[in-house]
């Protein structure tokens, strides 16, 4: 027996996807001044900027729809819940695998080269600056995998659990003198909310509008207030140079902010669900999430190649953020970056779609949602 593809859901994780990717094409800048390289970004030149990092902070739909995926009963039916994670997390890291292998080679190749000829790119491809961005990605594959291994643990726990350990951690360290390092439990308990939130409507709980609108009032609400009234940035993405940041490690804010993303997608399904019936968009959803982990881990490859091999300094790709009109700049390099990236992926896509031999007796049913997605 086979579960019927809920096809908005796919949606949801291009929605995803393209949110992380464009956000960071938008507000990440390296700044290249001879051999050193650094970040900067338009949200500290320009704060005016920070609601719009609103729109594409959108890591807690990923979670929410791993949740819901995890706990659908295709997938946890024993003895195959195993296999089943198993065939996951292979799908996860196989291409993992592809991308720390070509940066290797890129950074043994740079080393030998910097031998040869000091400075210059050989130096940057080496720094600390480029190889953080190049691993930004696999925090969230980390994480994700942990949570989708733990979901008979966290299946059926209620996502106000884990909320209030959120709170409580915000407490300690910001009102009660705790050590800041207790702020890291917040990398599980504050995506463990929209994932218990997924597990939950997978099983029938928020099920009605009612409910859904109280998520999305209720999370925007509190994360309105938490920012106006308690001192939280009002970024919900990382900012270079500021003192606390909603994502590095999740504050209460930016899992308020989840819980109203969740509500706005439940209350969006129904019309994904009407708009997937046309071949079209279907097509093109399909298409992403095909190659959804290998979008995921490029791309911010695909901004590093363009920034560090065109001669520069060009405005809105090398040069510091100083104004709204750098932001305009970069605009005009997104289809730069795009064609890039689909050059990582006209190399790289196959290693995210070949099958293991533990995935092929898996039910052809729901979407592997961190696969971020197999679409059959």
């Amino acid at each position: 027996m086979t579960t019927e593809r809920d096809r908005a859901v796919d949606a949801l994780r291009v929605v995803a996807i393209l949110g992380v990717v464009l956000g960071h094409w938008l507000v990440t800048a390296l700044v290249v001044d001879g051999d050193a390289v650094r970040v900067a970004s338009p949200l500290r030149a320009v704060p005016g900027l920070a609601p719009a990092s609103w729109l594409f902070q959108t890591l807690a739909l990923f979670f929410f729809v791993g949740g819901l995926v995890a706990s659908r009963p295709s997938a946890a039916r024993r003895p195959a819940h195993r296999q089943w994670v198993s065939a996951r997390l292979q799908r996860l890291f196989r291409p993992v695998v592809v991308l720390v292998a070509v940066w290797s080679a890129i950074v043994i190749a740079a080393t030998l080269w910097a031998y040869v000829e000091p400075g210059g790119l050989a130096t940057a491809l080496r720094s600390h600056t480029v190889l953080k961005l190049v691993a930004s990605p696999l925090w969230f594959l980390l994480v994700f995998a942990a949570l989708t291994m733990a979901k008979p643990l966290v299946g059926r726990l209620h996502p106000g659990w884990p909320l209030a350990v959120v709170a409580a951690v915000d407490l300690g360290r910001f009102a009660l003198g705790a050590p800041a390092w207790i702020g890291w439990i917040n990398l599980a308990a504050g995506w463990l909310v929209p994932f218990c939130l997924g597990a939950a409507w997978s099983r029938g709980a928020f099920r009605t509008r009612g409910v859904a609108w109280a998520l999305l009032a209720g999370g925007a609400g509190a994360t309105v207030v938490l920012v106006r009234w308690f001192g939280y940035p009002l970024s919900m993405v990382g900012v270079p140079g500021q003192g606390i940041s909603n994502l590095n490690p999740p504050t209460l804010a930016a899992v308020t902010f989840g819980i109203a993303q969740c509500g706005l997608a439940l209350l969006l399904m129904p019309a994904l669900r009407r708009v997937m019936r046309h071949e079209r968009p279907w097509r093109t959803v399909s298409a992403v999430n095909r190659s959804a982990m290998t979008i995921f881990l490029w791309h911010q490859t695909s901004l590093l190649a363009v920034s560090l091999l065109v001669p520069g300094p060009r405005a809105g790709l090398q040069t510091a953020p100083s104004d709204a009109s750098w932001l305009y700049a970069r605009v005009l390099w997104l289809p730069v970056f795009a064609l890039v990236l689909a050059g990582c992926w006209g190399l790289f896509h196959r290693y995210e779609r070949q099958r293991s031999v533990a995935a092929s007796p898996a039910p052809p049913a729901p979407a592997a949602e961190e696969e971020l997605a197999q679409v059959r």
